[in-house]
């Protein structure tokens, strides 16, 4: 999927740019309450999310009394 035909903003989720929304597609995720079931470190593994999609997403999981998941507890 070509990164142009990819939405700007998806769902509930903040801009954090067309590759990264490309990569959380991919894996169905649309919204914030969906990224919360992940760990930073398996959004990092994603072609597309860096640590700037990840810093932004955390800001907003924390705006919505929301968390990224722990890395134990899964």
């Amino acid at each position: 999927m070509s990164t142009r035909d990819v939405p700007a903003r998806i769902g509930d989720l903040p801009a954090i740019g067309r590759p990264a929304n490309s990569a959380l597609l991919t894996i169905g995720v649309t919204s914030l309450k969906q990224v919360a079931v992940f760990t930073k470190a398996e959004l990092l593994e994603l072609h597309g999310v860096g640590p700037k999609a990840v810093r932004i997403l955390e800001e907003a999981l924390a705006e919505n009394g929301l968390a990224f998941a722990e890395p134990n507890a899964k």
